[in-house]
């Protein structure tokens, strides 16, 4: 271990921090990945909540985060090699100790079924906006598990589009930053090529991952009869915009 750290420490800029044990070094990554999964698996809660209060949760968090010490986080969907595993190694391990660890598997629940609950919102919007879901085409932008790269292991994203699927729908999954071929290979699903004029042929456009690529598209010019649900909160509010 010393060893190890001497040389880690030549080469980081950032500087490492030697821990008296392996067992101490893993359980501190497990339990960086499970609190980051447990405070959005909290704010995921409250777009629950506030979803049947019919407000607006991105408001709500902005007006909180005027208090110096609330800790923003957003709502949105939860994946990863990382956050969308390691709570599991945790709770497993606790689980053969012979204790049942609750809040940590609440979390993850919560967070596991959103991919779920924004097929159904998604759907009832439809109907309400008077779009003909046997006849209608979806697009979700984003298939990776966080922004700017292209990492689509255990992405939520992918989730979300097996719940059209496995209706019959005609849905699309598009994002700039994934290699087409690669993403057949791993997945077994087809992903479409992103291209901005294409936008204007669905009914309905679900944003999930806020790419900077998708910040200047074009959404404000788009007609206002396609309904679009921005998972992450990052387009302006127009009357045809929904926010989780």
């Amino acid at each position: 271990a010393q060893k190890i750290n001497e040389l880690y420490k030549e080469i980081i800029d950032a500087g490492t921090h030697l821990t008296s044990s392996i067992k101490v070094a893993e359980a501190c990554k497990a339990i960086e990945n499970a609190q980051r999964d447990l405070n959005i698996s909290f704010v995921n809660e409250l777009a629950l909540i506030f979803d049947r209060m019919n407000i607006d949760t991105n408001e709500v968090l902005e007006a909180a985060s005027t208090k110096w010490n609330f800790l923003k986080f957003k709502p949105g969907l939860v994946g990863g090699h990382c956050i969308g595993v390691d709570p599991y190694y945790l709770t497993y391990k606790a689980q053969s100790l012979g204790y049942d660890p609750e809040i940590i598997l609440s979390g993850r629940r919560v967070n596991n079924n959103m991919p779920k609950f924004i097929f159904e919102k998604v759907l009832k919007l439809m109907i309400n906006n008077k779009i003909n879901i046997s006849k209608s085409k979806t697009l979700i932008l984003g298939a990776t598990f966080k922004e700017n790269c292209p990492d689509f292991r255990n992405s939520k994203s992918i989730n979300l589009y097996k719940e059209f699927l496995d209706y019959g729908l005609n849905v699309n999954i598009s994002d700039p930053y994934i290699d087409i071929k690669s993403f057949k290979a791993s997945t077994g699903y087809e992903i479409t090529e992103f291209k901005t004029e294409n936008l204007k042929k669905y009914n309905c456009i679900i944003l999930t991952v806020a790419h900077n690529k998708f910040l200047d598209l074009p959404f404000s010019k788009l007609p206002k009869s396609i309904l679009i649900y921005d998972v992450k909160g990052f387009i302006e509010r127009q009357s045809n915009v929904y926010r989780l």
